[in-house]
């Protein structure tokens, strides 16, 4: 199904909509297939066992893997399958997430990355220069993935002033039992980017959040509603094939999986390139290099 004036209407008003059979079957089998031979591929004597962490009061990143994967296909642990700096479980059910350059390095992946109909969607919202970033396929395993806190994707990819949206793609069925997302609708039009994750002025591999003064962001334009003191979560299952597009302001998470299905997602994050993405952004491309345009 394409993007639509319908599409469009959901976003603007709960800052985030479903496309329903994005992908066909056949795109999804051929991506993962693809993320089959990736995990088969994985060695973990040849890489780091760093785990990515997902709980509320760990979400600081300190290594130099991390900050080295904005063009590469890195392999980043789930936080239960590491134990004493050993793997507890088999090294293809291990993997939390390969990122963050897959649009960059994986020829399928940036093949559907700048494919038309994603062209279509930065247009319709308003996108003059879009770029594309931190790109990665998520697995969440079964049992073990962790659950994702609520968030803002803007305070991770900041752009002066925010820009941030993320094409969130599933390719497994995404249901409550294996850690589906949910998002607090109009929250990117009640809850402005208060707060960024850096790196460290220290300047060694470390993470750091610094608070800013409110902002929000243009795409689409937002500005304050009335303040609402209850905010109820809304749960996005989705079928595989389906796209989710994420407004970088909304707040969002997802849950633990505590079911035996993993839930596979590719997913990656445009800005509008005329804004300002400055150096303190955690992720760089190499050598002051631009981000990769759409």
């Amino acid at each position: 199904m394409a993007f639509n004036s319908q599409h469009l209407d959901t976003f603007a008003r709960d800052g985030c909509a479903v496309v329903n059979d994005f992908l066909s079957a056949s795109e999804v089998h051929e991506l993962r297939a693809r993320i089959h031979e990736l995990l088969l591929e994985f060695e973990p004597s040849e890489h780091p066992t760093v785990t990515f962490p997902t709980s509320a009061d760990s979400q600081v990143i300190s290594d130099q893997y991390f900050f080295d994967s904005s063009t590469k296909a890195s392999y980043f642990l789930e936080q239960h399958a590491v134990s004493n700096g050993k793997l507890t479980v088999d090294a293809c059910k291990a993997v939390n997430k390969i990122g963050h350059g897959v649009h960059i390095v994986e020829p399928l992946f940036k093949e559907l990355t700048h494919s038309d109909r994603v062209k279509h969607i930065a247009e319709l919202l308003g996108f003059q220069d879009p770029r594309v970033l931190q790109s990665m396929v998520i697995c969440k395993q079964p049992g073990i993935g962790g659950a994702v806190p609520m968030h803002q994707d803007s305070t991770f990819l900041f752009t002066d002033p925010p820009s941030a949206c993320g094409f969130w793609i599933a390719l497994e069925d995404c249901t409550l039992d294996n850690g589906c997302l949910h998002f607090v609708p109009e929250s990117h039009r009640t809850t402005p980017i208060t707060r960024r994750m850096v790196r460290s002025s220290t300047g060694e591999a470390d993470t750091e959040f610094i608070d800013i003064e409110p902002v929000f962001s243009l795409y689409p334009l937002t500005g304050s509603l009335e303040h609402k003191e209850e905010q109820n979560t809304k749960s996005v299952q989705v079928k595989a094939g389906s796209l989710v597009l994420i407004h970088g302001q909304v707040l969002h998470m997802s849950s633990h999986n505590h079911s035996q299905k993993s839930r596979w997602i590719y997913t990656f994050h445009i800005v509008e390139g005329s804004h300002a993405y400055d150096q303190r952004n955690w992720l760089q491309m190499p050598n002051n290099a631009p981000l990769t345009t759409l």
